[in-house]
């Protein structure tokens, strides 16, 4: 202040001028506040907030690192700037499932609109950041909260080296701490000691340390070396020397911190025999002058030993096919990345071993041991590229061991167009030898990575480093400028100059006899990596057609199905739309609520996926209406974990960790199980009307750990006249998040949509009584009504009749004649017999009177005015009518009886 002008500082010390810099973290620096909170923006309880407490940045020595928690912790520093300044820092951001966010809030407490707020990850290791900052109180705030709410912890997000300019005019100069120096005057910051040496506080230079003692980077102190072991060197092979020979090799590790000479130090091993080197791998081979291998020429192929051309009518089956180790292929690399800092060091990883490739011996045991393998693009089959669902470009598959005594982990991460490696499988513990193939969707520059931690315990040391991961082999399919190990059949294509391989067009198979390309039959689908013959055909299952090309097999929204009664036919396409459905809400331990949330499309767009679940959590900053996902999966049947906007108070509900449940359908049945899947009736509530439930069935193509075959899904849809399209879905009561094993996914769609449609046997016909010459036929429903759209219920028909009294007084008039008819015969032929009597009876009287010679008197006892054939009756066989007179005229009106009177000749008997 007296001179009124600035001084360099001396050596050992430092100065920012105007500005103050924040690197050691051995505790929280003064000034800075660590606060932690629950996510819930609404009044959350006391459990919340107590669970919550301990989740905050923690100082761990050279930077500080976040929670990994569903907590919000804030890293706050206050500062007035006297200038306009910056803010600048160093930060390590490898997991998307955390938000990480940095701002700046002015004298208003109004934060500054900058996009810049959002932080991106990072993509190799530590990444530089700096913000502008005004004049006046400036707070500053680094916030995260992670949104993982499975099993898996987040990585931390760390942070370092923070300096802020425009703070005020400094009077004094700093001294350089521990482990760095500064050996120039008008130091703006300080160096770090190399390694093997050491400095204190302020120092100008660093020290090294005893022969017995070693220090790593930027230490303080040095420690004393310990005896070797055999966890301090490894194996390795040479490369092939003229000969063709190669020679086991044992190095130390570095960098080398034991000692050789103390009591019991193991020795290097002496390096082994030369022995003959292995063959190259598939589609290599070796040269003469330097016995190294080299790929063999478009067109044709080798088993690692002499190039052969194809033979006519067939193609090289490109790709990349590692095998035999003996040295790094040209497109691979390995490093370390440290488990300390997360800086990368110049260090090999993974080193050969003949028949596989294994992990090193690492500075730490929590040191990332990396491989990474670059493919520039791939060449897939014309026919995959024609297919826009089944997105299969190529595939790569890789043989591999865990040998582990600790918690050790393998990742397997996949970059496209070289950015950040997304894991993809995770294999934690002892793992046996076995495969695993991970399905290439995009046609792009990829990145295949491979990563091995012995143990994530925060430690120094070389105790675990017998555990190891090997890879023994890895393949890779359809590699732009690949090499072939075997030739294919192809089909042949004639032209002037003699016949050439050619694409078969989509859905094509490759006759192997005739080399000529032939459609596969109606409904089925063609294996894509087998096009050979019509074996490479696969039938649809049940309910499904194929598509044009035969890659996949759809349901057009329409089912039929025969019972012995009658056929029911369905038609869903009121339910084709994608619908979303949320299970109940889940809590993780810190209080923090999110669902499960899934998205279905039944029966897609002529085989095209439609469902979409993404993930946006590290895409929060971009404006609504803007897509950009980081990460978003399509398929029929997907799910994502769903953080609602009024829990986190983001604009945007949070979705993370998007997963397929089903992207290609089996089939559509009304049978419980179809290929080894299986739709428990008892998951939901009995069906009540007797229709049968249509079963839609899918797989995925996402094979993990847990679930070998893949997950699979099944919707069962059923109907339900109470319930308009598009219905509603369930999951199983017992199983809240939709499955109760994490691989078989189970959901019940009920709809008026999902009843049969409705035919002639849905109603029937009600005919009424003839009224007025018209008659009415009425058709209803049967009840209850089973059906769904289909048949409209036909008009009423009207047609005429004749009422029922017409009828009556036709009988009667006809009863009536008929009666007056059979009155009068009778009465005919009743006089008509009654002469034939009379007549006869003179014939037998004047036959007797004839015999005895006596006349014979015409009548006796006749009554004035009687009528004499009236009332003779002779005993001779008398009809009914004759029995009723006789008996009725035994006397006569007048009082007389008539008496019976014997011929004199004996004769029959007389009633006069």
């Amino acid at each position: 202040m007296k001179d009124q002008a600035c001084k360099p500082c001396a050596e050992g010390r430092y100065s920012l001028g105007t500005g103050i810099r924040f690197d050691e973290w051995d505790e929280l620096p003064h000034g800075f506040a660590s606060l932690s909170t629950n996510i819930e923006i609404e009044d959350s309880t006391t459990d919340s907030t107590e669970n919550c407490t301990s989740s905050k940045w923690v100082p761990l020595g050279d930077y500080i690192s976040s929670n990994t928690d569903e907590c919000t912790a804030t890293l706050m520093y206050a500062v007035n700037l006297k200038q306009s300044g910056t803010v600048n820092f160093e930060y390590y951001y490898p997991d998307s499932s955390i938000i990480f966010e940095f701002f700046v809030q002015n004298d208003q407490c109004q934060p500054n609109a900058d996009d810049s707020r959002w932080m991106k990850t990072t993509e190799k290791g530590w990444e530089f950041h700096s913000v502008e900052l005004n004049r006046g109180n400036n707070v500053l705030y680094w916030r995260t909260a992670a949104f993982s709410v499975w099993s898996k912890v987040s990585k931390p997000v760390l942070v370092r080296n923070i300096a802020i300019t425009g703070v005020a005019y400094t009077s004094e100069c700093f001294p350089c701490k521990p482990g760095t120096y500064a050996d120039q005057k008008g130091s703006s910051c300080c160096k770090l000691c190399p390694a093997n040496s050491y400095s204190n506080k302020g120092e100008t230079s660093c020290h090294q340390c005893d022969p017995d003692k070693y220090s790593e980077k930027g230490s303080s102190t040095c420690r004393v070396r310990p005896a070797c072991t055999d966890k301090d060197y490894f194996y390795t092979h040479t490369a092939c020397d003229a000969s063709g020979e190669t020679q086991l090799m044992y190095k130390w590790a570095q960098p080398k911190i034991c000692s050789e000479d103390l009591e019991g130090a193991v020795k290097l091993p002496a390096s082994g025999m030369k022995t003959r080197c292995p063959p190259c791998n598939p589609g290599f081979f070796k040269t003469n002058s330097s016995s190294t291998c080299e790929p063999c020429p478009y067109g044709s192929y080798s088993n690692g030993s002499d190039c052969s051309h194809c033979p006519a009518g067939t193609e090289p089956a490109v790709g990349f096919e590692y095998k035999w180790w003996n040295t790094l292929p040209t497109n691979m690399e390995t490093t370390v990345l440290s488990g300390i800092n997360f800086e990368y060091k110049g260090m090999t990883g993974w080193e050969v071993a003949g028949d596989h490739i294994y992990t090193a011996v690492g500075a730490s045991d929590n040191d990332f041991m990396i491989l990474t393998l670059v493919v520039p693009g791939f060449r897939p089959p014309q026919s995959v590229m024609a297919d826009t669902e089944n997105k299969e470009v190529a595939r790569i598959t890789f043989v591999f061991e865990t040998i582990c005594s600790v918690n050790c982990e393998l990742y397997f991460m996949v970059g496209m167009n070289s950015r950040t490696n997304s894991p993809v499988e995770t294999w934690r513990g002892s793992k046996g030898k076995q495969s695993y193939t991970y399905i290439i969707e995009e046609n792009t520059t990829m990145s295949f990575t491979w990563a091995f931690q012995r143990t994530t315990f925060h430690e120094t040391g070389r105790k675990y480093t017998n555990d190891v991961a090997k890879i023994y082999s890895i393949n890779v399919t359809n590699v732009m400028d690949g090499v072939a190990s075997y030739c294919r059949p192809c089909a042949l294509e004639a032209s002037d100059i003699g016949s050439s391989c050619t694409s078969c067009p989509a859905g094509y198979y490759i006759d192997r006899d005739s080399g000529t390309c032939r459609s596969c039959p109606p409904n089925t689908i063609l294996k894509a990596h087998q096009p050979y013959g019509a074996q490479a055909c696969m039938t649809c299952g049940p309910g499904t057609k194929s598509n044009k090309i035969h890659s996949l097999c759809y349901n057009d929204c329409t089912f039929s199905v025969s019972t012995p009664t009658r056929t029911f036919d369905y038609n869903f396409l009121a339910l084709e739309n994608t619908v979303s459905l949320a299970g109940g809400p889940s809590f993780t331990s810190k209080g923090l609520k999110y669902f499960h949330h899934f998205t279905l499309s039944l029966c897609g767009n002529q085989g095209k996926k439609m469902s979409v679940c993404t993930d946006n959590v590290t895409d929060l900053r971009i404006p609504e209406g803007e897509s950009g996902f980081s990460k978003s999966i399509t398929a029929y049947v997907c799910q994502a974990v769903i953080i609602p906007p009024e829990v986190t108070g983001y604009k945007a509900g949070v979705s993370s960790q998007p997963v397929s449940l089903a992207d290609r359908l089996i089939g559509v049945t009304t049978d419980m199980t179809l290929d080894g899947i299986t739709s428990p009736a008892e998951l939901f509530h009995p069906e009540p009307l007797g229709i049968p439930d249509v079963i839609f069935f899918y797989r995925s193509n996402d094979v993990t750990q847990s679930c070998s075959s893949g997950r699979s899904t099944t919707i069962r849809v059923r109907c339900s006249l109470l319930k308009p399209a598009p219905g509603s879905l369930s999951l199983p009561s017992t199983c809240s998040d939709g499955t109760c094993d994490g691989c078989n996914f189970h959901f019940l769609w009920e709809s008026a949509a999902a009843c049969p449609l409705c035919s002639a046997a849905d109603y029937h016909a009600i005919v009424s009584s003839c009224v007025a010459g018209i008659q009415k036929t009425t058709y209803v429903w049967r009840e209850p009504k089973l059906c769904s759209g289909g048949i409209s219920l036909p008009e009423q028909r009207v047609t005429i009749c004749k009422t029922i009294d017409f009828w009556l007084k036709v009988g009667i008039s006809a009863g009536t004649c008929t009666a007056i008819l059979l009155t009068v015969l009778t009465c005919y032929f009743w006089k008509k017999n009654q002469k034939l009597e009379y007549k006869y009876s003179k014939l037998v009287m004047n036959a007797t009177l004839k015999d005895c010679d006596l006349p014979a008197a015409d009548s006796c006892a006749i009554m004035e005015g009687e009528d004499v054939e009236d009332d003779l009756i002779f005993t001779s066989k008398k009809s009914l009518f004759g029995k009723i007179r006789s008996f009725t005229s035994k006397r006569t009106p007048d009082g007389f009886d008539s008496v019976p009177l014997k011929t004199s000749s004996g004769g029959p008997d007389m009633d006069l």
